[in-house]
């Protein structure tokens, strides 16, 4: 992000010519970021199943990636409000669990599962 590397990223997916006229070769830098991000991916995966459930589980992250994308443009683009807004996020669906817990009977369960990502949306 304030890295000079970060910049040639933030210069090729915002404006590639600009970035290509500056002397940074497009190509490399789009292949490293996704080679990197494929990486990143892949370890949060393989922690996510086998640190917190010690087997693979189809559907653990029950569609969680496109709230990633809309956590990333809710925090326009800038990686401390990305995170703050995922903490949001968080919280919100912790809010989700402890309200099902508490025993709000007369309210379908499938309601306080659409908590979070109606958050998401309406933010």
């Amino acid at each position: 992000y304030r890295t000079p590397w970060g910049l040639s990223v933030r210069m090729v997916g915002e404006n590639p010519r600009a970035a290509d006229s500056a002397g940074v070769s497009v190509i490399a830098t789009r292949f490293q970021a996704v080679i990197l991000g494929g990486a990143l991916m892949g370890l949060a995966g393989a922690f996510l199943s086998m640190a917190q459930f010690n087997a693979f589980t189809f559907g653990v992250v029950s569609g969680r990636g496109w709230v990633a994308i809309a956590l990333v443009v809710f925090g326009r683009w800038d990686p401390w409000r990305s995170a703050g807004a995922a903490l949001l996020f968080a919280f919100v669906d912790a809010l989700q669990l402890r309200m099902q817990a508490s025993g709000l009977g007369h309210i379908p369960y499938e309601a306080f599962l659409m908590l979070p990502f109606i958050f998401t949306i309406v933010a």
